[in-house]
């Protein structure tokens, strides 16, 4: 008799793999002008796939960040305890450049090799990529208050991660986050109630903000009403004399998803802040600092879609029923490469982005594609990681289901990119107003997608009846539209002719069901799943057997 607790049929940990191994993201990091930075993204991508950095992440979110708001002796401290694993996952990030890093280094490609070093990391934990984005979006918001950023800059440009409160410039490193939405406003800031009263060179904010992620952060970019109108402020933790600024955490937010980051409600009472432009032009402001975290968060959400692929993947190389692997069943091949298709595209689009970002300064054309390239890859591309993550569990079965799998932490995060930043509706809305009063952007859209696929063309047509008169009711079926487009032309222009024909065929000429699996016939399948993440060990080896298990939840 064979022992009742003999393992077989599972496969191994997805651990001891480079995380960087994957074709559309090494392509497009040669493409968008990083090959420079190969070997880091190999450096950072290995290590996202050892059991150690694996444990940290575990750890971050199993054992919450926990507020304290007081001392034993009743000082008040407002301070975020956070477990040893979030804290060694940080110091990662800042330490590879995903930071403000970029901003202080002035080699072409720098922003994209931030970009894909940043996909490959936060594959591994989205929480502590909070922090990290605020960051690197701060820095060109505080050009519109030069002494701020000469003060600053130096620290929020560090790759030295220097956590706790201490006095700014005594630190080796700074980090930096936001206050901008209020409880009673939401997206609509110019609703915002926090008021700041000149006092000489600064200003005294009173208030109360709604959702202020990672509070520990050493300064915090903050919209509040000055005498002129709705204005940025720069508001310290700690002063430049050492003393505690007011900034009194009411309480963290018990969220969805992205556990391991603190969410908190401060409250500003006779707050010190520092003006950042012009008074009554904070959304101008703001405008720069709000591309650069719409760029992360579709880079977050398409390192959560190929984290769920790869996942999928793997499980499914090992797993076998019914006599087959399942990766070798007709229909699961189908699904996967399905997910191949459309997560590869958000590589492509997310990645092209980032060269936009890097280019902008330089030129005209990539500056106006900038501006609608992130309204529509933020829209559609968070949008899609939701049903790509649930897809790819259903594909571990009950084994996803399960916490161990990593599968719910990925799809509990899945939809707050969407969220974050604007929502669906917001990032809608925006896209007419950007095409109403910025119509180069639409001009850089078109020389994007047109001429490249005659199936791009002629599916543009109906798009152009759309812009010709856009309606706010259909502002979202605009923006999918625009984006699918765009995607499509990307993949034509540099993916090879099966994955570009996979995603016109499906998702530009139509042929396509509402759920994954459903490609039309004559996809090249072996060629998507091809380009799926490498995640296959030495030493590991597929459950071998010439029975059939009877196995209703494989």
């Amino acid at each position: 008799m064979p022992p009742t607790h003999e393992v077989i049929n599972q496969p191994p940990d997805l651990a001891g793999h480079d995380v960087a191994a994957d074709p559309p993201l090494l392509e497009a990091l040669e493409r968008e002008g990083a090959g420079w930075a190969r070997d880091d993204l190999h450096a950072i991508g290995r290590l996202a796939g050892t059991a150690r950095a694996q444990e940290w992440a575990d750890a971050a979110h199993r054992n919450e960040p926990r507020l304290r708001t007081h001392d034993r002796f009743g000082h008040r401290v407002d301070e975020v305890d956070y477990d040893p694993g979030y804290h060694a996952l940080l110091g990662e990030a800042v330490g590879h450049g995903f930071a403000g890093a970029p901003w202080a280094d002035d080699r072409p490609g720098a922003h994209v090799a931030r970009a894909a070093g940043f996909l490959a990391w936060s594959q591994l934990e989205a929480g502590h990529g909070c922090p990290v984005s605020m960051t690197y979006a701060v820095l060109p918001a505080l050009r519109a208050a030069p002494e701020l950023l000469a003060t600053y800059g130096p620290g929020l440009t560090s790759r030295t991660y220097d956590p706790g409160l201490r006095v700014p410039s005594a630190k080796r490193g700074l980090l930096a986050g936001m206050g901008m939405t209020e409880k009673q406003g939401g997206s609509d800031v110019r609703a915002n109630t926090t008021v700041a009263r000149p006092d000489g060179d600064s200003y005294r904010l009173t208030g109360h903000k709604w959702f202020t992620s990672a509070p520990m952060c050493d300064l915090f970019l903050v919209l509040a009403q000055a005498p002129g109108g709705l204005t940025c402020f720069l508001v310290p933790r700690v002063l430049p004399d050492g003393e505690r600024n007011t900034f009194r955490i009411q309480r963290l937010k018990d969220k969805l998803g992205n556990r391991s980051n603190a969410s908190s409600e401060p409250e500003f009472d006779d707050t010190v802040a520092w003006r950042v432009g012009d008074e009554g032009r904070g959304v101008r402001t703001i405008i720069e600092m709000v591309a650069c975290t719409r760029l992360d968060t579709a880079l977050g959400s398409v390192a959560g879609m190929r984290a769920a692929v790869a996942r999928a993947a793997h499980h499914t190389r090992y797993r076998h029923a019914f006599g087959r692997a399942l990766r070798e069943q007709p229909l699961m091949r189908e699904v996967l490469a399905d997910l191949a298709c459309e997560s590869e595209g958000a590589v492509t689009l997310a990645m092209r982005l980032a060269g936009a970002q890097d280019r902008a300064p330089r030129d005209e054309h990539e500056a106006a594609f900038r501006r609608i390239g992130v309204t529509l890859g933020k829209y559609w591309i968070c949008k899609r990681q939701t049903a790509v993550v649930g897809e790819a569990l259903e594909c571990l079965g009950g084994n996803g289901y399960v916490e161990e799998s990593g599968m719910p932490r990925l799809f509990r995060e899945s939809p707050l990119n969407s969220i974050w930043e604007g929502s669906g509706n917001v990032n809608a809305l925006d896209l007419l107003r950007l095409l109403a009063r910025e119509p180069a952007t639409l001009e850089a859209y078109r020389a994007e997608v047109l001429g490249v696929d005659d199936r791009v063309d002629a599916a543009f047509k109906d798009v152009e009846t759309e812009l010709a008169a856009p309606e706010e009711r259909g502002a979202r079926r605009l923006t999918e539209r625009m984006a699918v487009l765009l995607t499509g032309a990307l993949l034509a222009r540099h993916a090879p002719a099966p994955v570009a024909d996979a995603y016109l065929d499906s998702r530009v000429a139509g042929d396509h069901g509402h759920a994954f699996g459903t490609l039309p016939r004559g996809v090249d399948v072996d060629a998507l799943l091809d380009r799926l993440p490498e995640t296959e060990r030495s030493g590991a080896r597929p459950f071998d057997t010439d029975t059939t298990p009877i196995d209703g939840n494989a």
